[in-house]
């Protein structure tokens, strides 16, 4: 079976502010600290890997508006942790509080954040069908 995704990078501005962000909330998930690289840190796990970088460009880093980048949990209190590990570290609460949704894929506990430059994830577990 393929993957869709090898990797996914998100410009930040502030490269060492980012890290303590994603340190903690990546800790949340299980997932271990930052793996330096040049000019960036990437969080690797069994299903993908998540960098962080500042532009190569020299621009300013920007967030997709409209975009999301979800991310699964395996349970709702590894949903919770990621989000008060988000908030506690610079993050900032977007959409509705983390909670219960129910619609048509299915019963799901979500939390979203927005990092320190914007960029929204979403944090997912999926109720067994």
């Amino acid at each position: 079976r393929q993957k869709m995704f090898n990797h996914i990078m998100v410009g930040v501005n502030d490269l060492e502010a980012s890290k303590r962000f994603y340190d903690a909330v990546f800790a949340a998930m299980g997932v271990g600290p930052g793996i330096a690289g040049k000019s960036r840190y990437y969080y690797r796990s069994a299903t993908g890997t998540l960098g962080i970088i500042t532009p190569i460009n020299g621009k300013a880093a920007t967030h997709a508006n409209g975009g999301t980048i979800g991310l699964t949990m395996q349970s709702q209190e590894e949903v919770d942790a990621f989000h008060a590990a988000a908030v506690a570290n610079g993050g900032t609460t977007c959409e509705d509080p983390p909670g219960l949704r129910e619609g048509p894929s299915g019963k799901m506990y979500l939390a979203y954040v927005r990092d320190p430059d914007g960029t929204k994830f979403c944090a997912v577990y999926r109720y067994a069908k």
